[in-house]
């Protein structure tokens, strides 16, 4: 019973001193080992070690990529217009040691990088106009912040993965006059464009009538100068069809004459018999007796 109860106690203080000697690293983490605060070794490989007990302690830090949701930012643009910026963080510690040294913990790692994320975004995104925040030029942007930040925080032992703007709204009490304002331009380009339009078709109009006026002239001028042509050869027929036979021809001119006279029922003429209107008529003497 003695031997047992040793045993038992002897089991008891070797199960007492693993506990405070042996510790794990896990593959997700890196640790330091301290003593009395101050750093000692720093492991990166997972698997079991020893350290002094009751001297000795151990950290253990993330060698994941982590992630921050910074708080959102107001800032204001180069063309005076307040934006809300939300944005978010991924980051690497790379030196656990500069790391323990700088910051400690994650913890204030996070909110160090946060105040500095939110400098960051102030300092750039102030200087460039709001549409060009709310554009294709916010990659370029946010490449310029990531750059920004590593260079600060790198003294850290920390790596910035990628910083991005999650959200980037206009603070409400501005969306209302924003949008009026946006409104308000956007009537006025449309009405430059209908005033544009309205003097472009005028031109056009103006341009078609002149064109029109010129064809009819050209084709008024070719007209009289055809008629002109064919009364020219209708006058050189008559002329040539007198020259053959004038008896025949002052008949036919003289049947054109009263076909050109008579031709309405209620046409009436006042001339003397003997004119010489009515010379292919008869003798007009003979119709008195």
């Amino acid at each position: 019973m003695r031997a047992s109860r040793i045993s038992l106690i002897v089991i008891g203080l070797i199960a007492i001193v693993s506990y405070f000697t042996l510790f794990t690293v896990l593959e997700v983490k890196n640790a330091i080992v301290l003593q009395f605060g101050d750093p000692k070794r720093v492991i990166t490989e997972p698997g079991l070690n020893f350290k002094i007990p009751f001297i000795q302690n151990v950290i253990f830090i993330d060698n994941r990529i982590l992630d921050i949701d910074a708080p959102a930012a107001e800032i204001i643009a180069s063309d005076q217009k307040r934006l809300i910026v939300d944005a978010f963080v991924k980051f690497k510690i790379v030196d656990v040691l500069e790391f323990y040294k700088a910051l400690g913990n994650e913890n204030v790692a996070r909110s160090r990088i946060s105040a500095v994320v939110n400098s960051r975004i102030r300092g750039v995104l102030g200087e460039e106009p709001l549409a060009s925040v709310l554009s294709e030029n916010r990659s370029k942007l946010m490449k310029q912040i990531t750059s920004l930040v590593e260079a600060e925080v790198r003294d850290f032992g920390i790596e910035i993965v990628d910083v991005r703007i999650k959200r980037a709204d206009l603070p409400e009490a501005n969306s209302q006059a924003i949008f009026a304002r946006m409104q308000t331009e956007r009537e006025r380009e449309a009405r430059e464009f209908r005033a544009q339009g309205a003097e472009m078709a005028q031109k056009i109009r103006s341009t078609a009538d002149k064109e029109v006026t010129i064809i009819k002239s050209q084709a008024e001028k070719e007209a009289n100068i055809v008629r002109g042509e064919g009364d020219g050869m209708a006058n050189k027929v008559f002329a040539e069809a007198f020259g053959k036979d004038p008896e025949f021809f002052a008949f036919y001119r003289a049947m054109q004459a009263y076909t050109e006279g008579l031709n309405s029922n209620d046409t009436t003429m006042i001339l003397s018999p003997e004119s010489e209107f009515f010379e292919y008529f008869g003798d007009f003497s003979s119709v008195g007796n």
